[in-house]
């Protein structure tokens, strides 16, 4: 964007810092990365512990027999009745015991943060490009707008599939791989590792959030099916001099299915409110932060709403946080659920996932001037 003051344009030249990172003055941060003391209630944190009991031998936590068969049930409908309502009220909600190992993260926090200290002369050897959207990146858009933070991309599955728009009859599809660095030498091994450990929980919770919408836990999986567009990114966010004109990460919606992210102690992700206040979420070691995407806003006909949310950075500590986008298979056509309509009119008219996708991507590497496609141009 153009900076038009001069003494913020010279004070800009004085730290060495590009103007494009400059926010628009009613798009600037409100509050301190640390604040959380936003009146009202926060993001509810919901305990999956009875998930972890379910996984063992039926009766063995509540009792055997009957009683302990209805008792487990009584817990199970408590947990998806909370699922539903945050889902609903909030689009943002917590995780505790989620059964992924802590010390797995620390690797995974560790190797990360080995990796963005490399210098830049090493981190961009495995740039992420136009042609290839996965690896290293410095410079994203988000409303148009720099992010302050670096990133590394990872796809699940090793590639990412993706359709290319054409004239012709032939389908066109533009791959994308995995690019690993040399250092740390575990950097790929522990990522991989961290990968399918997410996955598995991130499936727990589509199963929760169909059953909370009525549906069979399974209904969404063939979504998910042959493949996916899962990835995975770990976030860095450098100290930032000018906290008061920048954000990590603007504003904006996920545009998938769900998001799994875990961030260290520094702090910095707000959520909007449905009041448009904007709320820190505190950040809790053993807690996982969870909101859904535009496709079940899509999915749900606007029962389940995609929240705006972005990041604080500030001038003291740099932050890091690894986000898990949980995406299904690009062939995927995304619709309201029939079943979920009831007497109303579909909100949404039909769209391609993989092209959405497609769509999303190229918007981080150029300011095309508008705002990038978002679920109500369907």
């Amino acid at each position: 964007m153009g900076v038009e003051d001069p003494v913020l344009v010279q004070q800009l030249e004085n730290l060495q810092i590009d103007p494009n990172f400059v926010l628009p003055p009613e798009h600037r941060p409100t509050r301190k990365y640390n604040d959380y003391t936003a009146a009202g209630e926060q993001v509810p944190v919901i305990d999956l512990s009875s998930l972890r009991r379910s996984n063992k031998n039926p009766g063995e936590e509540e009792g055997e027999g009957e009683e302990g068969s209805k008792r487990s049930s009584l817990i199970h409908e408590k947990l998806v009745e909370q699922v539903g309502k945050a889902c609903e009220e909030w689009g943002f909600f917590q995780v505790i015991n989620h059964g992924i190992s802590l010390s797995l993260l620390d690797e995974v926090e560790t190797n990360a943060r080995n990796f963005f200290a490399l210098p830049l002369e090493e981190k961009l050897k495995v740039r992420r490009t136009f042609e290839n959207a996965l690896g290293y990146y410095d410079s994203e858009l988000t409303k148009n707008v720099r992010d302050w933070k670096e990133v590394f991309d990872f796809t699940t599955r090793g590639v990412l599939e993706l359709p290319v728009a054409s004239s012709g009859n032939e389908e066109q599809i533009h791959v994308y791989k995995n690019q690993w660095p040399e250092n740390p030498s575990t950097f790929r091994e522990v990522c991989e590792k961290w990968s399918k450990s997410v996955e598995g929980l991130a499936f727990e919770l589509l199963g929760l959030i169909a059953e909370s919408l009525g549906l069979p836990a399974t209904y969404f999986h063939k979504y998910w099916l042959p493949d996916d567009s899962n990835f995975i990114r770990l976030n860095y966010y450098p100290k930032c001099p000018v906290p008061n004109l920048a954000l990590g990460v603007s504003r904006h919606k996920d545009g998938g299915g769900l998001t799994v992210l875990v961030q260290d102690e520094v702090g910095g992700l707000e959520v909007r409110r449905k009041d448009g206040e904007w709320i820190g979420i505190k950040p809790q070691r053993d807690a996982f932060v969870i909101n859904v995407g535009d496709l079940f806003q899509v999915w749900s006909n606007d029962k389940y709403k995609s929240v705006e949310h972005r990041v604080v950075v500030n001038e003291n500590k740099a932050r890091f946080s690894v986000p898990f986008f949980f995406n299904p298979s690009q062939s995927t056509n995304v619709a309201p659920v029939p079943q979920l309509l009831g007497e109303n009119l579909p909100l949404y008219r039909q769209y391609n996932w993989g092209e959405f996708l497609q769509t999303r991507k190229g918007s981080n590497f150029k300011n095309l001037g508008v705002e990038n496609v978002q679920i109500y141009h369907f």
